[in-house]
Parts: structure tokens; sequence; C-alpha cells
């Protein structure tokens, strides 16, 4: 079993790590953000099908073609801890070099949007308000660290949680 949870794992958090290492360098370029968050979550959702996949040639390779409920479960939520772990190394290395000035170019951009959409100055300045403190908090590396982990991990757990309902099999 262990076998397959760091395979899989390793495997899903390579290509999330790829695929965000790709955003980054497209994003350092191009800052306007533009359908970040869809590509994102689609990239952590492609790195998460490895989850079912382990679970999966967990049941049919070392289980005898059976796996309950909670096996699959703990599993699947074992191989998501470990793909989340690599996305979350991954930001951390992205975020100190290719982009260390990423929160001050999404602030603005944010700003930015919200000026063209009509917003009042008040809005504006409550918002920017909010940002700079988050901005602050960010800086912790610890609180970094839990943020960026709670990005994928809502994805890894519901896809956990499909695949132990959809892929459990009692024996014969």
């Amino acid at each position: 079993m262990k076998k397959t949870i760091l395979n899989f794992g390793l495997i899903s958090g390579a290509i999330g790590a790829v695929l965000m290492l790709a955003s980054a360098l497209y994003y350092k370029s191009n800052p306007d953000f533009k359908g970040g968050e869809l590509y994102g979550y689609l990239g952590i959702f492609l790195s998460m099908i490895f989850v079912y996949l382990g679970v999966k040639s967990y049941r049919d390779k070392e289980s005898g073609g059976a796996i309950s409920f909670g096996k699959a479960f703990q599993i699947g939520i074992f191989i998501s801890i470990i793909s989340c772990l690599i996305y979350v190394l991954t930001w951390m290395f992205v975020y100190a070099t290719i982009m260390p000035d990423f929160m001050e170019k999404y602030i603005t951009h944010t700003l930015e949007q919200l000026q063209a959409s009509g917003a009042s100055a008040e809005t504006i300045a409550a918002e920017s308000q909010k940002m700079d403190e988050f901005k602050t908090m960010y800086q912790n590396p610890l609180v970094r660290f839990g943020l960026t982990f709670l990005e994928p991990f809502p994805v890894g757990f519901l896809v956990s949680l499909i695949s132990a309902i959809v892929l459990r099999k009692n024996a014969a």
C-alpha cells in the first residue's frame, strides 16, 4: 500500500508542479492573471486524477479486486496529501524565485479590475486595505504554506471521497 501511495502521490504532485511552473512562467511575463484561477484549478484537478488511478491500481493489483470504502478513502487521502505537499513546495519555490513580486502584481491587478468595473473610491480603498493586511499575513512562510495547502486539498479530498465510493468493491 505504501508503494502505491508514494508512487501515485509523486506522479500527481509532479504533474501539479509542472503545470504550476508553466503557469508561473506565463503569468510572470503576462501579469493580467486572466483565467488564472480556472487554469490553476484545472491543473489541480488533472493532477488529482492520479488519486483515482492510485486507488484503482491498489484495488486491482494488490487487493485482489476488492477494497472497502475506508481503505480506498485512506489510500486516496494519502495520495492527495503527498500531491498537495509537492504543490506547496513548488509554490514556495516559485514565490521565492520566479515570482517574488506576485503579491504586488496581484494586488495591482485586482485594484485595477475594481476601478475598471466602476467601483466607488470607498470600495477600492477598503479592498486595498484588506489586500495590504493579507499581504502582511502572507509574508509569514507558515501562513503561506497553510493557505497554499488549502488550495488543492479540498479537490484531493473530494476526489478521494468519489474514488472510494466508485471503486469500493466487496470480496466475492
